[in-house]
């Protein structure tokens, strides 16, 4: 699926609602560590992710860009580091220029005012006013994969980000992800729908049978019950 798709598509959606598909489907959750957000507010992009591991130069970036593909994201592994600044407006503004999405850094930023102006997605951890003096040795996988926390993020996975979070899913899940995201975004519509019109979401789920059930079965759990409902709030 091409990028231009996979934005049409998660433009009904959240990353929550995509987080809740990877749990109903039994795929392994894989998010950015807690912390990570936009630069600024209602920001959303979705698309390939384009890997790399940052040394200390930003030639790193450069050679990104040189294979990237209009609407990929910069996923940039800073190894989380809060002490200098990885990326600022030149950066982002030779990425906008050549088609990029988006930057999704596991570290800081920097040119806040400049990259505001610029108006080029940008979610990270902060901002630093320290541009790296480091220069370390480049690895092998430099451009093949970045780590974002405890995940390993590599060119066949697709990025989701928007101000609850930064989520990665690979490719070959995202068909039936999206699927499922958009099932539990159009439940949870209608459930909204009902509550404001009067009909609460206890009686929506039937939550005085669960507490039947669970209070003769103590297996049977809250997710169970709604999966029989066909209802969402978890997942």
């Amino acid at each position: 699926m091409d990028n231009q798709r996979i934005n049409a598509i998660f433009s009904d959606l959240s990353t929550p609602h995509v987080a809740d598909a990877c749990v109903r489907l039994g795929i392994p959750l894989r998010s950015a560590p807690a912390g990570i957000h936009p630069l600024t507010v209602n920001s959303r992009i979705a698309g390939h992710a384009q890997p790399a591991r940052h040394y200390g130069s930003v030639d790193i970036f450069l050679e990104a860009m040189e294979s990237a593909q209009p609407g990929d994201i910069l996923v940039i592994d800073n190894s989380g580091r809060m002490d200098e600044a990885c990326i600022g407006d030149l950066t982002a503004l030779e990425a906008k220029a050549c088609g990029l999405a988006g930057f999704v850094v596991w570290g800081c930023h920097r040119d806040t005012a400049e990259l505001v102006r610029i108006g080029f997605p940008v979610f990270g951890y902060g901002t630093c006013s320290a541009g790296p003096t480091r220069l370390d040795p480049r690895e092998d996988a430099a451009l093949r994969s970045a780590r974002f926390g405890q995940c390993e993020v590599g060119k066949d996975d697709i990025v989701f980000a928007d101000d609850d979070g930064v989520l990665f899913v690979a490719a070959q899940h995202l068909e039936e992800v999206l699927a499922n995201a958009c099932a539990i975004w159009q439940t949870e519509r209608k459930q909204a729908a009902a509550v404001t019109t009067g009909r609460t979401l206890r009686e929506q789920l039937h939550f005085r049978d669960y507490l039947v059930k669970r209070a003769g079965d103590p297996t049977y759990t809250f997710r169970r019950h709604l999966r029989t409902l066909r209802g969402a709030i978890e997942e």
